[in-house]
């Protein structure tokens, strides 16, 4: 990762840009986060964690945000979390969003939105089968895990955890995001490819291209849920999944 900012020589003697881009990177790398999230994985005080996060903040790289509660609330107010800017993502991912947007504005354009859904259905169908590789060597209760894992691998930042009813696809990096907000359809894809890979319908509860700190993803629970895969079942998932409808999965939320 390259520096975010601009700092003072005798900053950086101090190390004080090294941990800042630490405490950059645990958001990036967690999603939104308190400041006492920050400060027990970092093994910081919290006195310290605001002092960084006020700079970032100053810097454009963290925002604060009210937390998004999923379900009942408790009482009380939700703490504060901080998350990154599009500025503050952009110091770990150097991307093409431009021209990729401009390249996928022209496909719209001149073939039409049916092409924008099938290029875009392509393009994620092309990692369909490593992922459908990493949930079949997994165990029933272990295949979102393992799908989480396969997708950090690709720089997604996944993580799964445990929900009412099933479980939730956390992930806190999207390498596409900015075109994304453009697209749905890119969101789009990759949710039906969710639904088809992990054999049930899932749900998008948000997503980072929509502004949300985090893209989740529900997936229930359910005993018709395939226990087992069958041999060819990998080598049949990209095939799969583009004669999937997008009606067989969640939408991203508007």
């Amino acid at each position: 990762m390259k520096n975010v900012g601009e700092a003072p020589q005798e900053e950086l003697a101090t190390g004080e840009r090294s941990t800042r881009n630490r405490v950059a990177r645990s958001i990036l790398d967690h999603g939104p986060s308190t400041v006492a999230d920050l400060a027990k994985r970092l093994g910081l005080t919290q006195a310290a964690v605001r002092r960084h996060l006020d700079s970032l903040v100053h810097e454009n790289v963290v925002e604060p945000r009210e937390q998004r509660i999923y379900g009942a609330r408790t009482r009380g107010r939700p703490a504060k979390v901080f998350a990154l800017t599009d500025c503050g993502r952009d110091a770990f991912d150097q991307s093409y969003d431009t021209l990729a947007a401009e390249a996928l504005r022209w496909i719209a354009e001149r073939h039409g939105e049916g092409a924008l859904v099938a290029f875009a259905r392509d393009r994620i169908a092309a990692q369909a089968t490593a992922y459908q590789a990493a949930i079949d060597a997994a165990p029933p209760e272990q295949r979102t895990e393992a799908l989480a894992k396969a997708l950090t691998a690709d720089g997604y930042a996944a993580t799964a955890r445990s929900a009412p009813v099933g479980e939730q696809l956390c992930q806190h990096h999207c390498p596409v995001a900015h075109v994304a907000e453009q697209f749905p359809q890119l969101c789009e894809a990759e949710t039906e490819m969710f639904s088809t890979l992990l054999g049930t319908h899932v749900q998008r509860l948000a997503t980072i291209a929509h502004g949300d700190g985090v893209c989740t993803t529900f997936i229930p629970r359910s005993g018709g849920a395939p226990q087992a895969a069958q041999p060819e079942r990998a080598a049949q998932s990209a095939q799969s999944f583009n004669s999937a409808s997008a009606s067989t999965a969640g939408r991203n939320p508007a």
